[in-house]
């Protein structure tokens, strides 16, 4: 039944869409509605922040405070539960009726983010780092890992080679002219 699923989004009080995500799943868990309430999330994004000491940590933001999204096939029930759920002050829509989102905009928040990623390269490739620190330097592929999408790249560094593990979206292949 989860087919018709669709992503709604939830208003909530300011500070509380960690409480009202962990209590739809609480009640979702409770009664069973994982075919009805399959996911809930509050998308978040991780920042760099300096410090008093001026030192740079990463923090996790909410990217839409006093939001949460929920998948759910709406019904009655499903409605009336997400709706009661404490810190809850509405769905979002016209009215009091909830519309979902459109996959553009799910794809755009990235809340239905694909899994997979597609690899160009090879391993004896050459490759061109395109992001981080070592941006512009061309390398060779010595292994990829999918499972943590990161790959090992020898890098020719002031005529050293040099290892280096980067992010799989951090390389391209050198196209050959």
């Amino acid at each position: 039944m989860s087919e018709s699923a669709k992503w709604y989004v939830i208003h909530t009080y300011s500070g509380y869409e960690n409480k009202v995500a962990q209590n739809i799943e609480k009640v979702v868990e409770n009664r069973k509605l994982h075919d009805m309430i399959p996911e809930v999330r509050v998308p978040t994004e991780l920042v760099t922040e300096t410090t008093k000491e001026n030192k740079p940590r990463e923090v996790e933001r909410k990217v839409f405070p006093s939001y949460v999204l929920v998948k759910m096939v709406l019904t009655d029930d499903t409605w009336y539960i997400v709706r009661n759920i404490r810190g809850v002050t509405g769905f979002v829509g016209p009215g009091s009726k909830p519309i979902p989102i459109s996959d553009a905009e799910v794809e755009s928040l990235g809340v239905d983010k694909n899994t997979s990623v597609e690899i160009t390269f090879a391993q004896g490739d050459s490759v061109t780092i395109i992001a981080g620190t070592l941006e512009g330097f061309v390398g060779i592929v010595k292994s990829i890992d999918t499972e943590a999408k990161t790959v090992d790249v020898m890098v020719s560094m002031f005529g050293r080679e040099t290892p280096a593990t980067l992010e799989i979206s951090q390389v391209k292949k050198l196209e050959a002219y």
